[in-house]
């Protein structure tokens, strides 16, 4: 007689995510669907299949986080150029962030606007970031971890940014009082 195999997480073999699009075409709110029982809860973040059917990049190359300790760090407006342009889902494990991203795509009906979404570890969304956008994120609170996954891995050579406060764009941010590097802080506006 064989032996009996447990599978902590069967019931929940339905898991989903939610898919919102933003107000920039091709732009993403994506919320997992909390399923809980006795044990406590479960949710899926991540299913390439998921996000091709959404027309989204399923690929991941890379994986990184970022640990933020001032309240008020600001990081961004970075991107990476063709033939290394990526997509990005960004998620909050820990802190709260306010996350915006810019459309840079110059035939895009929503080209040079930006929005922005509050992340937290509480409201668990993610934010995926096309191809062809900018993305940058202002802390909400000390400790801070963000944490990306790309679809393209890092080029140095292709790696660049417009300031946060370029008038190009007037990106409201919570607060001027920042924290950022100087690289960051010195990059040209994105007319130039």
């Amino acid at each position: 007689m064989g032996r009996k195999i447990y599978y902590p997480y069967s019931k929940f073999k339905s898991a989903t995510m939610i898919f919102k699009e933003t107000k920039l075409q091709g732009a993403f709110v994506i919320e997992p669907e909390m399923l809980t029982d006795e044990r406590g809860t479960f949710a899926r973040t991540f299913c390439r299949r998921d996000f091709e059917g959404h027309g989204l990049n399923g690929n991941t190359s890379q994986c990184s986080i970022s640990m933020n300790t001032k309240k008020s760090t600001l990081r961004g407006m970075h991107f990476q150029k063709i033939p290394y342009a990526e997509a990005k889902l960004v998620r909050c494990s820990r802190g709260i962030i306010y996350d915006v991203i810019v459309d840079l795509r110059s035939d895009s009906p929503t080209f040079k606007e930006w929005t922005a979404v509050e992340i937290s570890v509480e409201n668990r969304k993610m934010v995926y970031v096309p191809e062809g956008f900018a993305h940058g994120f202002q802390t909400l609170t000390d400790n801070t971890e963000v944490v990306y996954q790309m679809s393209q891995f890092y080029s140095p050579d292709h790696a660049d940014g417009f300031r946060w406060d370029d008038p190009s764009f007037n990106i409201e941010w919570p607060s001027n009082h920042l924290t950022i590097s100087s690289k960051d802080r010195n990059y040209p506006d994105f007319a130039s």
